[in-house]
């Protein structure tokens, strides 16, 4: 039994009843809704983002630097000539063991607890109201998820951009992080959480939202078969196509708070009222072009090795959410008495 967001339900109850759990198949050994489930999911969550992250560091670290210094890192081409004639090629990898280490840590959290907000959400709602309010389950899991998972990456990402666009800053985490704690102590880890939260539960939230619908669309629009019949080199292929489309969303929805976050991390006395007096409306969105070339590779990256995880793995991956029964035949009825 499925309910209304294509979720396998472990009850034993009629549809109408809690809509997401799953059965165990000869396909698909892990059971949905299980530790075992969750652990794994958040395990690819921390594979895909940590290692994305990771390979775009020198778009990172020039998009960073294009933000607290817009004048002398004017555009994404001079930025990367300006980065390499200040610090050679050795400094566009600056600060990669923050940012894996922090982005591994948040894509855990990220995805592993939207796995289980997405199911406790829905399991609220019957299957008609699953299915009809599936876009705010989908927002609601994101940002709760996210809530949670930018625990995790603060301290790494005040690390990261303080390495990356401060000149003063020591070249090494282990070296980078005792200077904080000494001069801020641990509000200096945490300090930009509020505006984190501000860049990342948009980021997450549009990220989530638009990739469930965009695979609803593409599935019902554009792909000239069923999902069921598609191989699995199709099915991956359209996860990269909708990620991509739902990551250059994610770079507008959420560039603002990403150049705060930057600003904030980088002068170790600024504030958030202080930050955006100082950026004004169009210095909040230095390096957008930047991001969103950043933004739509990763995400697009991200859900293909996710999705492929899961593929790898053989955990559950429910089809995109289909309308109930029960509703189709309302829709029949309704249109029988016009």
């Amino acid at each position: 039994m499925k309910n209304g967001l294509g979720c396998p339900s472990t009850s034993s109850a009629p549809p109408s009843s809690a809509p997401l759990s799953s059965t165990t198949t000869t396909q698909n050994p892990v059971t949905f809704g299980t530790p075992k489930f969750y652990v794994l999911c958040g395990l690819g969550g921390s594979i895909c983002c940590g290692f994305t992250h990771l390979i775009i560091t020198p778009l990172d670290i020039v998009k960073c630097r294009m933000q607290v210094d817009p004048v002398k890192y004017s555009g994404v081409v001079k930025g990367f000539k300006v980065a390499v004639a200040d610090d050679g090629i050795r400094g566009l990898a600056r600060a990669w063991a923050p940012t894996t280490i922090g982005y591994s840590a948040q894509g855990f959290g990220k995805f592993g607890y939207y796995e289980i907000f997405k199911n406790v959400y829905g399991s609220m709602l019957s299957e008609e109201n699953a299915y009809t309010y599936r876009s705010w389950v989908y927002l609601a899991a994101a940002s709760s998820a996210e809530f949670f998972a930018d625990f995790f990456l603060a301290p790494f990402e005040a690390v990261k951009v303080r390495m990356q666009t401060s000149s003063s800053a020591p070249k090494t985490m282990r070296e980078c992080m005792p200077m904080i704690y000494k001069k801020e102590g641990m509000y200096g880890f945490f300090k930009g959480l509020p505006p984190l939260w501000t860049r990342q539960i948009p980021y997450t939230t549009v990220k989530f939202v638009c990739f469930e619908r965009i695979m609803e669309l593409m599935y019902k629009h554009v792909v000239p078969k069923p999902r069921a019949e598609c191989t699995k080199a199709e099915q991956l292929l359209i996860t990269f196509s909708a990620g991509y489309l739902a990551g250059i969303l994610c770079a507008v929805a959420s560039h603002p708070p990403d150049v705060l976050v930057s600003q904030l991390n980088q002068d170790p006395n600024a504030t958030l009222t202080s930050a955006a007096k100082k950026l004004g409306w169009k210095g909040m969105w230095a390096g957008l072009g930047a991001r969103i070339i950043m933004i739509g590779t990763i995400t697009a990256m991200q859900w293909f090795i996710y999705d492929g995880w899961k593929v790898l793995m053989g955990i559950p991956r429910p089809p995109p959410a289909q309308m109930p029964e029960s509703i189709r035949k309302k829709l029949e009825e309704v249109e029988k008495r016009k």
